[in-house]
């Protein structure tokens, strides 16, 4: 299926991503796609578990010799995988494909790539992190999760923070906090695909159920500015500036998610992540006039009368 061809994300949910940092692909991968998954996926991981611990010559991991190749950092996606593998076919599903295309383009390069298994009983819970040192600038990456089995309530599925991706952490030292109100723990069908933006807080949680919980990793690298790449159709009636009136808003407005709080957000931090969230949308748009109850409206100008006030002076 051509890039022409896919179905691409609607601007719905590119303004969720925006607003939460996750968006949820469920069950759109095939059955057949994630029976073989099952078989490939642990094998992988048990392929790396060896060379981890030196059972296997380095130069194997990604040669010929390699049960699964995998592809090097920097491997445009497209050449990554072979289409007959379980990752070569998963990321050309219609649906993960247009997904993949509609954040980070069309021809995004492999960052890394792991398998995620939560062993029965293992009731370790890994501290909240995120994936990055401290990232600056709206350019973002994306994390692809995929959960080849049903995954119940309980049974290890990853635990993440709605809305904490634009609040800029260096790795672990979020691992303190436990039990954010509005925390999610992912549970669903299998086929599920979840995508990240990378600076998502998450970490993996126990697995109180009597199977192996099996997740499938992707980390995804743009390689062109992320500016309307998804069906932008209706953009143009919903990206208004202006769309409030002092306790007025207009609900059809891309401004109206864009304001979405999160249980763990104090009223304070809403008003700071919503304009976190109007400059990631100016950077996705190419508007840089675009704005959420005018916060960077505001402050935009007053800093360039200023500007101007001190430039006549010094001149």
């Amino acid at each position: 299926m051509g890039v022409d061809s896919l179905p691409l994300l609607t601007t719905d949910q590119m303004a969720s991503f925006v607003a939460r940092g996750f968006l949820r692909l469920d069950a759109v991968v095939p059955p057949e796609i994630n029976a073989q998954a099952m078989d490939e996926l642990p094998r992988l991981f048990r392929s790396w578990l060896d060379e981890f611990r030196g059972a296997a010559a380095h130069d194997d991991v990604d040669g010929a010799d390699a049960e699964v190749p995998l592809p090097r950092s920097g491997t445009v996606l497209a050449d990554a995988y072979a289409p007959e593998s379980a990752f070569g076919r998963m990321v050309r599903v219609p649906a993960v494909a247009g997904a993949i295309v509609s954040l980070v383009g069309a021809d995004p390069v492999i960052d890394h790539h792991f398998v995620h298994i939560k062993t029965a009983g293992d009731l370790h819970a890994q501290g909240l992190h995120m994936d990055a040192i401290v990232d600056s600038g709206p350019a973002f990456d994306i994390q692809l999760f995929w959960f080849p089995h049903d995954v119940a309530p309980r049974e290890g599925g990853t635990r993440f923070v709605p809305g904490s991706h634009l609040r800029r952490v260096n790795m672990d030292d979020v691992a303190r906090y436990h039990h954010l109100a509005g925390e999610q723990y992912y549970s669903g069908d299998a086929g599920t695909v979840v995508i990240f933006h990378q600076g998502l807080w998450h970490a993996g949680a126990p697995n109180h159920g009597g199977r192996d919980r099996v997740m499938g990793k992707l980390r995804l690298n743009p390689t062109v500015p992320q500016v309307r790449l998804w069906d932008t159709s209706d953009l143009d009636g919903r990206n208004r500036a202006d769309d409030h009136v002092w306790a007025q808003t207009e609900p059809d407005q891309v401004a109206a998610t864009l304001r979405g709080s999160e249980p763990w957000y104090e009223p304070s931090v809403h008003r700071l992540e919503t304009v976190q969230r109007a400059v990631l949308w100016r950077y996705l748009t190419g508007d840089p006039t675009f704005d959420v109850d005018w916060y960077l409206t505001r402050t935009e100008r007053r800093d360039s009368l200023a500007s101007r006030a001190t430039s006549g002076a010094v001149s």
